[in-house]
């Protein structure tokens, strides 16, 4: 990086609100809930007023509409978890477009494109989900009424992969040459069964990742830095199974099933930190005069904190095995097996880690002073099931951010987007990617 007279930095500083005086020195300062040191805040506060950097947040804001009626064209392709191909090739498509020729669909689905820096910088990863939660018939078609957008995954994550294309576009009209390297990804399974294969497979083949952030949803308002872990089961009971009058008498799925429902109703949690359960649906039996052979009901367990998911996966196993005892003594009062047993499995079907990425991390620091940056600085840090569970839980730096404007309405067919203030999304990414992985002869990367 070049040298800066001191004066013109201070001044740089001053104007950025980030100089503090102590003794005459600079120091930290609190930018919404994160303390930003004094080194992060100096090479922010050089990019941030580089004409260049101020042309594009012009021109992000200027192209809004363009970035709309992107997001529109993305929502009306349907997604569904595990169907996302379509999605995936028109967004490869528009990364190809957008001067990355070399962009490719991976073995797992994964839109992957490069753009390369100058050489030995960090490699950092901006990522959106692919995939929605709604099947492959909904009618995904987008509907204004009263300057709202009303689509099936209008916001979660039509938004945020229209962020990434726009960031793209941003990048390449500024003629800004970075020292890391960047890679934009559309990935597939971040919602429900889903289980992140999309991201746990680019960790799988890019062990070499620096830094990852997410943009997931509308708005401008947080950064999620730490991941909420949960463990998905399919607990299946199994029996002799019987005519309901004949062989009356013989233990059933169905009840072995009801009372282990009823024991993990009323297994206590904590509230700090956060841990839940709940069985979500059931099923099982072959009709209403039989006495069932098999029976299931799918759990989900969560939580902030690992050993809090351990321990609770522990008690609902033997909740659930004192159920099928219970089942089992009460048909065979003798203890023995004359009349059948039933048995328990409980198949993993959802295996999502919990993560944190420090508030004293750089890649916080310069997340807090982007938000500040567009003017809506960040409300809070928060925990939450995203993409970034993945790399959190394995150290690497990662956080999720929103894509503009606002939204609700989330996961049913009601969804809705309002792009007020919708460029803010794209040029708060603009704004973090270039400080995390540094611009040329101006600032170097923060990753």
């Amino acid at each position: 990086m070049p040298r800066v007279h001191k004066r013109f930095f201070t001044q740089l500083l001053v104007a950025s609100g980030l100089l503090i005086c102590g003794a005459g020195a600079i120091s930290q300062q609190t930018v919404g809930p994160v303390v930003v040191t004094q080194a992060v805040a100096e090479q922010f506060a050089l990019l941030r007023n580089d004409p260049r950097v101020q042309t594009a947040l012009a021109a992000i804001e200027a192209n809004e509409p363009e970035t709309l009626a992107e997001q529109v064209r993305l929502t009306e392709i349907p997604a569904p978890p595990f169907q996302e191909q379509r999605r995936a090739q028109y967004y490869l498509q528009q990364m190809q477009r957008r001067g990355l020729p070399d962009a490719y669909i991976d073995t797992e689905g994964n839109v992957i494109g490069i753009r390369r820096g100058i050489g030995d910088g960090p490699l950092f990863v901006i990522a959106a989900h692919l995939d929605t939660v709604f099947p492959l018939d909904t009618d995904v078609s987008v509907e204004i009424r009263d300057g709202r957008y009303y689509a099936p995954g209008i916001s979660d994550d039509g938004r945020g992969l229209t962020a990434v294309l726009t960031l793209i576009d941003a990048l390449n009209a500024s003629g800004i040459n970075t020292v890391g390297d960047i890679m934009f990804v559309g990935n597939v399974g971040e919602e429900g069964p889903g289980d992140l294969r999309g991201v746990k497979a680019l960790f799988r083949d890019f062990p070499q990742i620096d830094g990852f952030v997410s943009i997931d949803g509308s708005g401008v308002t947080r950064i999620t830095n730490g991941g909420t872990g949960s463990r998905r089961f399919a607990v299946e009971f199994t029996g002799p199974g019987g005519h309901s009058f004949s062989a009356f008498g013989l233990v059933s799925a169905t009840h072995a099933l009801g009372r282990a429902i009823a024991n993990i109703g009323d297994l206590q949690v904590p509230d700090q930190p956060r841990t839940t359960f709940t069985v979500g649906t059931v099923s099982g039996g072959t009709s209403v005069n039989s006495i069932a052979q098999d029976a299931m009901f799918e759990l989900d367990l969560r939580s902030n904190d690992a050993a809090e998911l351990a321990k609770l996966e522990a008690k609902v196993r033997e909740v659930v095995q004192l159920a099928v005892d219970e089942e089992n003594a009460r048909w065979n009062s003798d203890g023995g097996t004359a009349k059948g047993q039933i048995t328990v499995n409980f198949r993993l079907i959802g295996d999502r880690p919990t993560g944190t990425t420090s508030p004293d991390h750089s890649l916080v620091q310069v997340a807090a002073l982007a938000f500040d940056a567009v003017g809506s600085p960040a409300q809070g840090l928060q925990t939450s099931s995203t993409d970034s569970n993945m790399p959190m839980s394995i150290g690497i730096p990662a956080i999720t951010i929103g894509g503009g404007g606002s939204g609700g309405g989330a996961h049913s067919t009601e969804e809705w987007f309002d792009p007020t203030n919708a460029h803010l999304g794209p040029q708060l990414a603009f704004l973090l990617t270039l400080g995390l992985v540094g611009v040329q002869g101006v600032s170097a990367p923060q990753l």
